[in-house]
């Protein structure tokens, strides 16, 4: 028996086994292809749906962003409307009040009330006059006032004198009527020598120790 003949079962084992080692590396690359190729297309899928989302999430915040903007609008809108009749009703109060009242204020006696005066010339406007030959009182009106109304308000003699140059001669004093006061508010008034103006229950009073001629 040729010794060669030993070989063969072992080289016809060893091929087969190679064979299968080849077949399965194959397997396995061509495997990792279609898992890389199937990774790849979900990648491209993720970037797409991120990129819809990302785009539908930017739509949501303009359209979120118009909604709020035409929300202030509205609320800005109410909210003047709301403040507008707050200042009317405080104007008809404090009007009626010095109407049905004396016509003593400020130490003066005045013949005439008057609200809602505009300017002729410059732009202002007037919530209640009183007048006598010689004095007038500009008062302003606020529902709830402010310490940074009062720059308007001392502003308000030289534009008056200016609509109604037949009152440049007369003496002009200024009153601040609120429904509502703090003490920042009364201070300020007072180092200015503005009349205050106020409701103390069902009752106006006024404080008008410092007034000062303008």
């Amino acid at each position: 028996m040729n010794d060669m003949d030993d070989y063969k079962p072992v080289a016809a084992t060893f091929e087969t086994v190679w064979a299968a080692l080849m077949e399965t590396r194959e397997s396995i690359r061509r495997s990792s292809e279609e898992f890389d190729k199937k990774l790849e297309k979900s990648r491209e899928e993720f970037k797409q749906e991120m990129k819809a989302t990302r785009e539908e999430m930017k739509a949501s915040r303009e359209e979120f962003k118009q909604e709020m903007k035409e929300s202030r609008k509205e609320f800005d809108r109410r909210m003047g409307s709301w403040g507008n009749n707050f200042g009317s009703f405080a104007e008809e109060y404090f009007f009626n009040s010095f109407e049905n009242g004396r016509q003593n204020f400020f130490g003066e006696k005045f013949d005439e009330i008057i609200k809602n005066v505009k300017g002729l010339k410059k732009e202002d406007e007037y919530d209640i006059l009183f007048i006598n030959g010689h004095s007038l009182c500009i008062v302003e009106v606020k529902f709830k006032g402010h310490v940074n109304d009062l720059p308007k308000v001392l502003k308000k003699p030289q534009t008056f004198r200016e609509n109604y140059p037949m009152y440049k001669n007369h003496k002009i004093f200024l009153g601040f009527a609120s429904m509502a006061f703090y003490p920042e508010l009364e201070k300020e008034c007072e180092e200015q020598g503005i009349a205050i103006v106020k409701q103390v229950g069902d009752t106006v009073v006024i404080n008008d120790g410092h007034i000062k001629v303008f």
